[in-house]
């Protein structure tokens, strides 16, 4: 039940938020030859009115970071095996996959609905409820789809910069898509909030976070350091990797960025952050 309220809640203020951002029309993707993580653009500016606050919510995200979740994340780095957080990643992505077969279909692509459906099979049966990616081994990784970017996709805009406790960079849009659409596309996530399963639902929100963060701890540090204003660079930053998502990387020259609840989610364990950036 607890959980049923907190979604109508976020609902509410989803809605709210995407009417008060005026339903902006998707603006035309710009070309990115450079990529300028302490960019602070005139784009980024206007569309940041709650700059105040946003910087208020990210200065304690960067406590909670700095005290809480660093510390988790660098002990699983430097205490669980990396074979096995490549199958902490692997499970966690099958399990989601649903939810971006769905956004396929919803945004037209449906040979990549079929190839994710034929992955799912594959992975949840022969690679042991998807621990072992066996068919990425032989195809590549599929992208990731949520309903934020079949927003973005219709030609919805993002709306103004939002920065969430905890979650991080966000905008109205993506707070609609993936904060309160995309739960209702989970089955996982369905079935634990029907049999008031809650504390596996929390365990595995849990499990993602750590697995996400652990994944680019190390060059979010960098970037810290190197950035004039952190905040501006992952303003930018956040912003670029959602165009570059909604266009399936076709229009933009971007590096590897991963997406924390910052969306940050590396496409690969191996990859750095944004470049040559380690």
């Amino acid at each position: 039940m607890t959980m049923r309220v907190s979604k109508l809640i976020l609902s509410v203020l989803g809605v709210t938020l995407v009417v008060f951002s005026g339903l902006s029309v998707y603006a035309q993707t710009p070309s990115f030859s450079d990529t300028n993580l302490a960019a602070n653009t005139v784009h980024d500016e206007v569309n940041d009115p709650l700059e105040r606050v946003n910087r208020a919510i990210f200065g304690f995200n960067e406590s909670v970071n700095k005290n809480l979740f660093g510390p988790v994340a660098d002990a699983y780095n430097q205490n669980v095996p990396q074979v096995v957080r490549v199958g902490v990643k692997n499970f966690l992505t099958n399990l989601s996959s649903p939810v971006t077969i769905v956004n396929n279909l919803l945004q037209g692509e449906v040979f990549a609905a079929m190839d994710l459906m034929a992955r799912l099979l594959v992975n949840s049966t022969v690679g042991i409820a998807g621990i072992v990616d066996v068919v990425s081994e032989l195809d590549g990784k599929p992208r990731s789809e949520d309903f934020g970017q079949t927003l973005g996709v219709w030609g919805l805009g993002e709306g103004f910069y939002l920065v969430l406790p905890i979650f991080g960079p966000s905008s109205p849009r993506d707070l609609l898509g993936k904060f309160i659409v995309d739960p209702y596309f989970d089955p996982f996530g369905r079935w634990t909030d029907k049999t008031n399963r809650e504390n596996i639902s929390y365990s595995k929100q849990a499990l993602g976070g750590v697995d996400e963060y652990s994944g680019v701890v190390d060059e979010l540090r960098q970037i810290q350091k190197t950035s004039v204003d952190y905040y501006a660079a992952i303003r930018s930053l956040y912003r670029q990797k959602r165009r570059s998502e909604i266009s399936n990387g076709e229009t933009l020259d971007l590096p590897p960025i991963p997406s924390l609840g910052y969306d940050l989610t590396p496409e690969d364990i191996e990859q750095p952050l944004a470049g040559g950036i380690r």
